[in-house]
């Protein structure tokens, strides 16, 4: 008999999930998990697992099929082909990827997949939220995925440890809670990153920057100067970075910081740094702060901050003032100045009492420019400013607007409508870019109406 049929034989309610019913969809998704789950763990003890993780694809699939077909025949169950081929990907998923993730992460649309629990899954597509079918058994299942995630890192999650932030092994960014800290069940987050980094001309035809500002940014990590990238949460900064670290020559050595690994570079020489947390027993904690130190060691010809977060924010500051020029960084900030307000914050956090008056002198000698980044109501992300950091003015740090996104409205589709506006004022980094021959249309910064 196969699985519809069973599934037929049973009574079906239709009340509503809120009174304690199972609809008959819920109820089929519920038999066919008790199968998966019951198959998976008899299907350990037919395979060799060592064999198979250096199997590829349709070997794999083979040996996978059989056992299924082995199991089922001996507790006389019959299924569908339809239903074989689908109970042999999922648990093939299981087994070697992340279960019921995998659909999601394999699909080229979604850039976010956030799980409220194991019944609850969500995706962000071309800038929206939508809810998925996909669903877990339970929550224990769900956590036995976040765990493999963490693992795969050398990082754990327990009820000592209960948020973890990880990577996968394409760079993508995870963060998963879980009780005692999350009340309906684990929570996971994870910020999908393409296998194919965006070059610029991606951002440019995303309407992101424009050609001309393109060429502005190019010349800018060209001539080595110090870039702050500013914004929100899913504004686009690490995407943004990604794609200004494409400019730095082929020759020269990078080294990148982060708290979990996630930056795509291209070039040859990248030394790549990562954050440690503390064990069970509280130590071996290794800091953002550790790494920028040490990484001032190692002969850096350009030093990438994934994100400025506490402390580390001083000795990153004192890099840029000692010749390590050419150095870029992310921020959480809404604007250029809060940005810059949102750096002394975290100075401050060094617990060294520097005077506000030399301490924004050091950040208006140290950084360059601030580039403000963000997603807009209709999903898109845009540039929203270009600022130049020009000097001191008494206790200020003194900016000028380079380029500017103006947004003028909506249109009947709900798209933002907007442009890009450069506001006539040629920048003092020029002088620079014109001492190491970078050459720029004449009329890039001039303004138009």
């Amino acid at each position: 008999m196969s699985l519809i049929a069973r599934l037929q034989k049973q009574p079906t309610r239709k009340a509503s999930v809120g009174n304690g019913f199972r609809t008959e969809e819920q109820k089929k998704e519920d038999f066919y998990n008790e199968l998966k789950s019951r198959v998976h763990y008899r299907l350990l003890d037919l395979l060799d697992l060592s064999r198979l993780a250096g199997a590829d694809d349709a070997q794999l699939f083979q040996d996978i099929r059989r056992g299924i077909e082995i199991i089922l025949g001996e507790d006389n169950i019959a299924l569908s082909l339809t239903e074989k081929e689908r109970l042999t990907k999922d648990i093939r998923d299981e087994l070697l990827g992340y279960g019921p993730l995998e659909q999601l992460l394999g699909d080229a649309t979604v850039s976010d997949v956030l799980v409220n629990g194991y019944d609850s899954v969500y995706v962000e597509r071309r800038g929206k939220l939508e809810k998925t079918p996909v669903r877990f058994k339970d929550n224990a299942h769900l956590l036995k995925i976040i765990e493999k995630i963490a693992s795969g890192v050398g990082r754990r999650v327990d009820e000592s440890c209960p948020m973890v932030d990880a990577r996968l092994p394409d760079g993508s960014r995870v963060n998963a809670i879980i009780a005692p800290l999350a009340l309906d069940g684990p929570a996971l987050s994870i910020r999908k990153f393409s296998k194919d980094p965006y070059k610029v001309h991606d951002l440019i035809e995303f309407g992101t920057i424009t050609e001309g500002i393109a060429k502005v940014l190019e010349a800018m990590v060209k001539a080595r100067l110090n870039i702050l990238i500013s914004g929100g949460t899913g504004s686009g900064k690490t995407t943004f970075l990604n794609v200004l670290s494409a400019f730095i020559p082929n020759d020269e050595r990078i080294i990148t910081i982060e708290d979990a690994a996630e930056l795509q570079l291209q070039q040859d020489h990248v030394v790549r740094l990562e954050t440690r947390p503390p064990n069970m027993e509280g130590m071996g904690e290794v800091t953002q702060r550790d790494l920028v130190r040490n990484a001032l060691r190692m002969r850096p010809e350009r030093i990438i901050l994934g994100e400025v977060r506490q402390a580390e924010a001083l000795d990153m500051l004192q890099a840029m003032n000692t010749g390590h020029d050419g150095s870029l960084a992310t921020i959480h900030a809404n604007t250029p100045r809060d940005a810059l307000v949102r750096l002394e914050t975290m100075v401050a956090m060094a617990g060294l009492n520097i005077p506000d008056k030399a301490l924004r002198h050091q950040i208006a000698s140290a950084i360059h420019v601030v580039i403000q980044v963000a997603r807009l109501k209709d999903g898109s992300r845009k540039m929203l400013y270009l600022n130049e950091i020009v000097g001191m003015e008494g206790e200020v740090i003194v900016m000028q607007e380079i380029f500017r996104y103006e947004m003028l409205g909506l249109t009947e589709e709900g798209k933002v409508r907007g442009r890009f506006r450069a506001t006539g004022i040629r920048p003092k980094f020029m002088t620079q870019l014109e001492a190491l021959g970078v050459d720029l249309p004449s009329n890039v910064f001039r303004e138009k109406n």
